[in-house]
């Protein structure tokens, strides 16, 4: 019994870790994240998501057809009852470059924030400029960060429910000021497997709730509605974030991304026969241009009717 669940564990372990790896491989490639001669700076905060993609980077980095060097950074924000000896000793013993920035943002935050309020914004904004700035100093051509698909299709439910635009975190952006690329490797990659990976892995996990703040209740509710919806209908993560990557402009409402202003007609180079634009698109009744030579009114179901029927 031993033996067989040995071989199924290895079997199991097998089939993560090459899964993983194909999929931050893909990413890679499809969003020419890595380049030769890259010099890629990989945050590490010391939760799973990080961990996992430090581990599958260094793998990726021994098989690459191109040479680049990743070094790992920490920033240790000071958080009372933070372990500094654990990030130092893990990377150590991979064989890993790496650096710990030690800035005490833990106290501004504790300053500015009003007790019992969410830090987790500000306590963002102050380590994004840190570890930016720090890229710079030494000469890091890429940052990468350890968010996930679940990450990326919450952040666009929460900018839309909360914010009020449809944007999320893309798989590989330009900072605003130009001076620096970040890349997500684990954008295709599922928060279950990544939690699956670390406890395979052992990985020595510092938890996130030193800080002592309250859990960011907005991002837990759109995590738990996106696990329902996953439950009800298995997949539906994975369609949200297809979505993201077949973008219609033509079909939003935002100006300055279409010039809805200044359409013009143009039926001398177009046809209805080869016309691109659905019946759905057009927001047609569901009959069709190929039915017989009949009145679209024969086409109406004894179904459709009742659903168009007022109801009294």
């Amino acid at each position: 019994m031993t033996m067989v669940s040995d071989r199924k564990g290895r079997l199991e372990f097998n089939k993560l870790q090459k899964r993983l790896r194909r999929l931050v491989g893909q990413a890679i490639i499809d969003y020419n994240m890595i380049e030769a001669g890259d010099k890629v700076m990989v945050c590490l905060s010391g939760g799973k998501d990080s961990y996992a993609m430090l581990d599958i980077l260094m793998a990726l980095q021994k098989t690459a057809p191109i040479d680049f060097d990743l070094i790992a950074v920490n920033l240790d924000q000071k958080q009372p009852g933070f372990p500094e000896h654990v990030l130092p000793e893990y990377l150590s013993k991979i064989g890993v470059d790496f650096h710990i920035i030690e800035r005490d943002t833990y106290s501004v935050v504790k300053e500015v924030i009003p007790e019992g309020k969410t830090t987790c914004g500000l306590c963002s904004r102050l380590r994004r400029g840190t570890l930016y700035g720090f890229a710079e100093e030494i000469g890091a051509t890429k940052i990468a960060l350890g968010h996930h698909k679940d990450d990326i299709v919450e952040t666009l439910f929460l900018n839309m429910f909360y914010g009020g635009r449809l944007s999320s975190m893309p798989p590989k952006l330009l900072a605003d000021d130009k001076r620096n690329i970040i890349i997500r490797p684990m954008s295709y990659c599922r928060e279950r497997d990544l939690e699956a990976w670390a406890e395979l892995r052992e990985f020595p996990i510092i938890p996130c709730n030193l800080c002592g703040s309250q859990e960011n209740l907005q991002r837990q509710a759109i995590k738990a509605m996106l696990q329902q919806w996953d439950k009800q209908f298995p997949g539906r993560t994975e369609t949200i974030f297809g979505a993201l990557q077949r973008v219609a402009p033509s079909q939003l409402a935002d100006l300055n991304l279409f010039d809805f202003v200044n359409l013009k007609l143009d039926r001398e180079s177009s046809s209805i026969a080869d016309s691109n634009t659905s019946d759905l698109e057009m927001g047609a009744m569901p009959w069709s241009k190929d039915l017989p030579a009949s009145s679209n009114e024969s086409y109406l179901t004894d179904e459709v009717v009742k659903i168009i029927e007022p109801v009294r």
